[in-house]
């Protein structure tokens, strides 16, 4: 999908705890600030001395309009007045792409990642050339990839005096006015890689049952299960055994994490679903659950996590057609396709 974009402020998400990050910070700041645009940077940066917002303040050729324009952004303001931002730059690898999509738990401004990490499966451009293809973005306009992402909710389970419970039977049996509720809605969140259920600290594997609309679909004794979105589909899910998905397909991928028994094979969902993950009440252990690696948290007896696929996606900015992007993200990184040749016949057969 090709837009023009009408960009008036832009936030930039540097990846954390790399202090070379921030020399890159700064020149894209002084850039856009020259261009006239408000930017955010992460607020830590005001009192930096490597960004020295000061300087940059202070060499602009209009000081005035770069300390009105230059401001700073937290995780509050990403989630509580996205609105405010236009535009998003990441500088970074995959994580923080990632980390980009968690800031903005909603509606996600069109977001371009310059690659400055270990993995790019995400960053597509170079920073090089940082200029010319803010420049190119901002006036001619851009090819956007919209990303699927899960919203997953923890559900509870609400105690009760009855001494035998079936997870089976509360998340299967439609709620009614005249029987009280077995669940209350816990944490909630928006991903854009996977959730993953799995042992935690429990030193034996984890028994959990899967649930699709509204059927019972198997039980699982492993490790774990990780249910990917098809950006997923190259991280944690393909290191379960789980199968490249490009991304422009609407699907939901389930991988177990080492299983117990060998029947059980990755699966590709229609999107249309919603999977439920929960443990069961005569399960000798809880279970664990973390979103795009983030907000780990317990599962105990009775519990279980619903996974949708989420009313807001991703917008990525392409460098190219998303096929190309894609197939060329794949032999990039991980050599794809890549093989010796064989060697010809010295005679015909």
């Amino acid at each position: 999908m090709s837009i023009q974009m009408h960009v008036k402020s832009i936030l930039i998400v540097t990846k954390a705890y790399e202090k070379s990050m921030i020399t890159y910070t700064a020149v894209i700041a002084r850039f856009l600030l020259a261009k006239g645009y408000i930017v955010y940077v992460e607020s830590h940066l005001e009192t930096d001395g490597m960004f020295d917002a000061p300087k940059i303040i202070a060499d602009a050729e209009d000081s005035e309009q770069a300390r009105k324009h230059l401001r700073y952004w937290t995780p509050e303001l990403c989630s509580k007045r996205p609105h405010l931002i236009d535009f998003v730059i990441t500088l970074g690898g995959d994580g923080t792409v990632l980390y980009a999509s968690w800031l903005f738990q909603r509606v996600a401004p069109p977001t371009l990642s310059f690659s400055l990490g270990s993995l790019g499966f995400l960053t597509k451009f170079d920073f090089d050339h940082h200029e010319q293809t803010l420049t190119r973005a901002f006036n001619e306009g851009v090819t956007i990839g919209l990303r699927l992402r899960f919203e997953g909710t923890v559900m509870r389970s609400i105690p009760t005096t009855s001494p035998i419970r079936d997870l089976c039977d509360e998340i299967l049996t439609p709620e009614s006015p005249s029987s009280p509720p077995t669940h209350h809605r816990g944490e909630s969140f928006i991903i854009l890689n996977e959730i993953v259920v799995d042992r935690g600290p429990n030193p034996t594997l984890s028994t959990t049952e899967l649930y699709g609309d509204n059927m019972f679909l198997t039980s699982i004794a492993a490790d774990g299960v990780c249910i990917a979105t098809p950006t997923g589909s190259t991280a944690y899910s393909l290191a379960a055994g789980g199968s490249l998905v490009h991304p422009e397909l609407p699907a939901m991928l389930v991988s177990v994490i080492c299983a117990h028994s060998l029947t059980f094979r990755p699966l590709i969902l229609p999107d249309s679903m919603v999977l439920r993950i929960g443990v069961p009440y005569n399960a000798r252990t809880s279970s664990w659950v973390s979103f795009d690696g983030r907000m780990r948290t317990e599962l105990k007896q009775g519990d279980y996590v619903s996974i949708i696929a989420s009313r807001f996606p991703f917008p990525i900015i392409q460098c190219k057609r998303d096929n190309m992007d894609w197939f060329d993200s794949l032999r990039r990184t991980m050599n794809w396709g890549a093989r010796a040749g064989q060697k010809p016949f010295d005679h015909k057969m």
